[in-house]
């Protein structure tokens, strides 16, 4: 199998942390690291030590008069994703952005225009689309077993503090910028990415962080005959026990990124019970109250795989197959451009003061 020769472009947490571990790691039989890019000389000089055979450059515009890159990561900071992408793809090379895809909804379209008039891929890394902790949602919401989807909620909560970049707007950071992409995606998907999704509630404020950007976001959506997504990310919930849950007609899921429990029932075990108009009472003649009990169906299963090792692998070999063979990808810019209106979105209903607008400080 050909392997892609690749140059990423940031070694952060990102760059390093997760597409570089997967590169590293045992999954990966498809991508060799050819090239970095990185602005830190310590950060360039361990990437040479970690990638055999790589060469290091302080500046993406290095990379133009490279040849042989089959494809560029860019994993910069949140608030170059958007410029330094626009010039990979008019240097006619095929790029994995991640995410947030860019500020607004006109970056983001401006981008999938360029990679069409260029002939090149280009993929947002939205990883989670392939996710177990996504896949497997979809899968139980299929089957039918909870009933009628009345509610999703999606809970990204945590009870820590942020005092990095990414805590400030200038850097298009934030709670919705950085982790948002995720949640978000999830929801539209489970709106089946509808034309008509819409955010009917939103509010952004702030908690314990240090820097401007929000963390905490509350995010009501639907659309007509999809049940009402509750989108949450909260840094000061210290009791947080999943990150879906799922309520329909004839039972509840939910979820945390290793696990998932549901308990539902089934027709015909649970007989409906005929509307009584007067006050019920017991044997005894007293004033009881309806109950009964019901014919309960339970399941449990641990996870295979997160976001973090299968599902990057996934989205590797998607952007593989559509680079040699010219397959299409599950997780498209497209996808990733609704999730950007949604944070434009919430942004325009709630403009936070910018008290940091430049990154000194």
């Amino acid at each position: 199998m050909k392997k892609l020769r690749l140059a990423v472009i940031g070694q952060g947490r990102s760059g390093r942390d997760i597409h570089g571990a997967y590169f590293k790691s045992d999954l990966n039989d498809i991508c060799e690291v050819k090239y970095v890019v990185e602005r830190d000389p310590a950060r360039r000089e361990r990437a040479e030590a970690e990638y055999a055979g790589c060469k290091a450059f302080a500046s993406h515009e290095e990379l133009y008069s490279i040849g042989d890159i089959d494809l560029v990561v860019n994993a910069t900071y949140s608030d170059e994703h958007y410029s330094v992408t626009r010039d990979l793809i008019t240097h006619g090379f095929n790029v994995v952005v991640e995410k947030p895809f860019a500020r607004t909804r006109l970056e983001c379209d401006t981008l999938i225009s360029l990679a069409e008039k260029h002939g090149v891929t280009l993929a947002v890394f939205q990883q989670t689309f392939l996710a177990p902790i996504y896949t497997e949602t979809c899968r139980v919401i299929s089957e039918g077993k909870l009933g009628d989807v009345k509610q999703i909620a999606i809970k990204y909560n945590g009870f820590s503090r942020r005092w990095d970049w990414q805590t400030l707007l200038s850097r298009c950071a934030g709670s919705i910028y950085n982790t948002g992409p995720h949640p978000i995606g999830m929801a539209l998907g489970f709106l089946d990415f509808s034309k008509d999704a819409r955010v009917v509630f939103s509010r952004l404020d702030t908690a314990l962080t240090s820097g401007d950007g929000e963390d905490y976001a509350k995010i009501i959506m639907t659309a007509p005959n999809k049940p009402v997504i509750d989108v949450e990310m909260n840094s000061a919930d210290a009791f947080n026990d999943y990150n879906i849950k799922i309520c329909g007609s004839r039972g509840t899921y939910k979820c945390t990124t290793t696990r998932y429990e549901m308990k539902y029932i089934v027709d015909g075990e649970n007989p409906e019970r005929p509307v009584i108009f007067s006050s019920l009472s017991d044997e005894n003649g007293l004033p009881a109250y309806c109950s009964e009990k019901l014919v309960i169906h339970e399941e449990s299963a641990d996870f295979k795989g997160s976001a973090f090792d299968t599902a990057v692998d996934a989205f590797y070999r998607m952007v593989y197959a559509k680079i040699t063979e010219g397959k299409p990808m599950q997780v498209t810019p497209e996808m990733a451009a609704k999730i950007i209106s949604v944070i434009e979105e919430c942004h325009a209903q709630n403009p936070l003061p910018l008290r940091y607008p430049t990154t000194e400080g």
